[in-house]
């Protein structure tokens, strides 16, 4: 049930769109709480033989919420800040870039993508609602719906969250299924 402490969970009987929606903003509150008020001895962390890193995560997901909202929702190619920052496209890029990037750097990266999505998104279920084509299609040209890619970044942040478990477990001992009630976004100062 979503209160003004917890405004990130899903409603409790909600219609389709708002369940779909509401699982993406609960995951992407609790991926945002794992990686949150990391320096960038923190947000460099792997563990065990794994690269991953809670930075590398931030920067790979803000780059999935912009791949999402723009090539696959509107065909349009993904723009700024990526073209500016050097992406190549590649699968490895934000993972392996990350380590160059501040703590500030990164937490701005994933925050303005969750921004842009939300506003990409409201528009277009202003326009209709979850069946609605959208860029994305097969080799044959069959279109995905609005539905399908909420799924599918429903499914990257619940394999990415995760990881992000694992680690800032590794980091400094924080675990937890949710962000804890009243909890807000912080961003540390570079060190």
């Amino acid at each position: 049930m979503t209160s003004d402490a917890t405004p990130w969970e899903p409603p409790l009987a909600g219609t389709e769109t708002e369940q779909v929606v509401g699982a993406l903003e609960r995951l992407r509150a609790t991926f945002r709480w794992k990686a949150d008020g990391l320096d960038a001895v923190g947000l460099d962390t792997s563990i065990g033989s794994s690269t991953l890193t809670l930075g590398g995560l931030l920067k790979h997901l803000a780059a999935a919420e912009d791949h999402h909202f723009t090539s696959k929702l509107t065909g349009e190619p993904i723009g700024e800040p990526w073209r500016g920052w050097g992406w190549d496209g590649s699968n490895d890029w934000e993972f392996t870039s990350a380590a160059d990037d501040t703590p500030t750097q990164l937490y701005a990266v994933w925050d303005g993508a969750i921004a842009r999505s939300r506003a990409r998104l409201a528009a277009v279920l202003a326009r209709g609602g979850l069946d609605q084509a959208i860029a994305a299609h097969d080799a044959e040209g069959n279109h995905a719906n609005l539905r399908r890619l909420l799924c599918d970044l429903v499914e990257e942040y619940g394999r990415h969250t995760g990881h992000a478990d694992l680690i800032r477990e590794a980091v400094d001992g924080r675990v937890g299924e949710d962000p804890p009630a009243g909890w807000t976004p912080s961003v540390p100062a570079d060190r």
